[in-house]
Formats: C-alpha cells, structure tokens, sequence
C-alpha cells in the first residue's frame, strides 16, 4: 500500500501555495488581508485582486500585472517581486520533485536546474555577495517550511549512509531491501538524498508497493551505471529509466544539499529538500527523523550524523531520545570504533535503552521496534 505524509490545508493558517488554494480563499472570505501568497502566479487574478482587500498580505514571488501590484500596494500589502535569472526560486511553497531538478537532463546533467543551482551557488559563494548569501536563505527557509508541512503528522525513520556505496553491491541492494521494509511497515523513510547507501534507501521506499521480485530487477538495471562517477547523466538516466518502468512508487524524502554539489541528488525521493546550508540541511533532516535513525556503514560523514543526533538525545533538547540503530558491528567497533564512544556516552541515561548495535541489514527494522517500545514504556 502506497504511504503519504499527512499534508497540511492551508486555508486554517495565513499561507496560500497554490492557485487552487488562492481561489478558495477568495471564495470563502472575500478578504487576502493578512495573509501570505508564496510563488503562485496571479497574472490571471487580476480582477479578484483589484476587488479583494489585501490589508497587510505578503506577495512572495508572485507575478501580477501592474495594476494589480500597484492596488494591493496602495492596501498596505508588501509585494515581493519574482526574480528573473536565478536557476531556482527563492520563495517556492513545495519541496522539489527529482523531474524538476533534473529538467533537460536530455542536454546533459551540466544542463539541468540542480546543475545550474550548484554553479550559481560556487559563482556567488566566492564573490561573497550580501544579496546572494540573502536569497540562499530565504531560500533554505522556504524548503524548511515546506518540509514541515509535508511530514506534519508522519512518522519519520532516517537512514544514514556512505554515498560511495555503488549500485551493484551486497551493501546497496541491502540498504534498499531496508527502505523498503521500512515503507511497508509504515514510516516515511528519509534520507541525505544523495547517491551510495542514501539512494539504495529511497529505492527501498520507492519499491515497496511492488513484488519484492521488482527490486531485485531494479537493482540489476542500475547496476549498469554504477556510480555518478565519470557521468552524472549516465547515473541519473539509469534512474528515471527504473522511474518509467515501474512509475508508482512510495513517498519518501530526500534532504540532500549543494554544498556537496558534486553529489548529485538522487531520483527516487518522490520529495527532495535540497538546501545551500549544509548545517541547515543535516539538523533538519535528524530533527525530522522522530521515529529513529539507522546508521548504515559509512565514513565521516556518516560519523559526524552519529554524534549529531546523539547529542539532543543525550540532553533531550527535542524531548524524549529517538531510537539509533547501528548497523554492522565489525565497522562501528574496529574499523570506525563509534559505538563503544555512543555506550559510553548514554550509560546512565534516558538515551542508553534507545541505541542498539546489530550485525546485518535485514536485523534493523526489529531493533527500531524493540527500541520504540522502549521510548512508550
């Protein structure tokens, strides 16, 4: 069965998304005033918006025409006007889709939005420029606030992971048999929604509603391209060819970001939160993950994920600890010895009945339930 996130109705708060969502709220309540239009192209609204009251509305990269702007002006709204020329839009009201990000990958990777967003992004980061720096972070709260509106009421399982995992491998093919008995036990899986282990997970989750036979087949025609090294197009093609054959997947979220833009986000998240700010993007994605992370082998990265969703459960800054489930016990306790650190930091603790440390994929999903019963006893 195909799992969605609750998704939030706007018309009970003050921001309006989508043109459907304007033309209700002018129906029901004759009046704009007070609320917030996000990127929704009003150019044809101009006569709802000369005969609404907009008394204080925010027109956040909204096209009008000029008389409209010019009247809801003169009723006090503020108009943020769109901006020609960027490769992204720094007021958007939804998350990303991997088809909008990968637009025009039949020109070449180097030729699509997420290719565009990462070189505008290297431009402007080294010109050090204010307005720049300013829009990455309307930007990046934007997709903050989108994502809480997709997730708002789901319960959520991180997967953590090396991105050097190639399609192809034990570690691969495990890492998605994990998302997918994550999404058919009913959580939302989420990853750093990039390639190696993170795209194996959102596969996974992609996969669930079909045979257990379809990942199997899937896994063997990415294989074909096994890494995004030497072409990203070759990898991302690979991709939306699975996509096209089996069109149907689950939801689940990738949360990757083009401070690591020579990793290209991965095409099996039905919602991609990408984001400039690296630090924004790994607090929110473990913030996000209220039912619990797993912790697949991985390598710095992976390590730094660790300790930085150790630490809230260690002082239950986000309240009670989340479960942590570590994967692989000859690479948490020789090649990369984290778990006895983790031991010894929850000793004593409310978090030490939530970590576990298990020898193999598949004992994963068993451990999150054990250590979930744990945080309601």
């Amino acid at each position: 069965m195909q799992t969605s996130p609750a998704h939030a109705a706007h018309h009970d708060d003050r921001e309006i998304e989508t043109l459907d969502e304007f033309d209700a709220i002018v129906s029901a309540r004759g009046s704009l005033a007070g609320f917030r239009v996000q990127a929704v192209d009003l150019t044809d609204r101009t006569r709802e918006l000369l005969a609404t009251d907009t008394t204080g509305a925010v027109f956040l990269g909204c096209p009008m025409r000029k008389n409209a702007a010019a009247k809801v002006r003169a009723d006090g709204a503020l108009v943020f006007p769109p901006l020609p020329g960027l490769p992204f839009d720094p007021y958007r009201g939804h998350l990303y889709r991997p088809d909008e990000l990968f637009a025009s990958l039949d020109k070449g990777y180097e030729e699509t939005p997420d290719a565009l967003a990462y070189a505008w992004f290297q431009r402007t980061k080294a010109d050090g420029d204010i307005y720049a720096s300013m829009l990455r972070s309307v930007h990046d709260d934007a997709i903050s606030d989108a994502l809480d509106e997709l997730l708002r009421g789901a319960r959520v399982v991180g997967v953590m992971g090396g991105h050097a995992i190639a399609r192809g491998t034990d570690a691969y093919g495990g890492a998605a048999r994990l998302g997918r008995a994550l999404s058919r036990s009913g959580y939302v899986v989420a990853t750093g929604g990039g390639p190696g282990a993170m795209e194996a997970a959102n596969l996974g989750a992609y996969a669930a509603p079909y045979r257990d036979a379809m990942l199997d087949e899937a896994c063997e025609l990415l294989a074909k391209a096994p890494s995004f090294v030497p072409s990203v197009t070759d990898w991302a093609r690979a991709a939306f060819d699975v996509r096209t054959r089996w069109p149907k997947g689950n939801t689940s979220v990738g949360i990757p970001t083009w401070f690591y833009g020579h990793e290209p986000p991965n095409a099996f998240a039905s919602h991609i939160a990408k984001y400039f700010a690296n630090a924004t993007r790994e607090d929110g994605l473990l913030a996000r993950s209220n039912a619990g992370v797993v912790f697949l082998p991985g390598a710095a990265g992976t390590v730094q994920e660790v300790f930085d969703n150790a630490t809230p459960n260690y002082y239950e800054s986000r309240g009670e600890p989340t479960p942590m489930v570590l994967v692989d016990r000859l690479h948490w306790t020789e090649r990369l010895p984290v778990w006895p650190l983790l031991q010894s930091l929850a000793k004593g603790r409310s978090m030490e009945p939530r970590i576990a440390l298990v020898d193999h994929v598949e004992d994963a999903p068993e451990a999150l339930a054990r250590l979930a019963q744990a945080n309601e006893s």
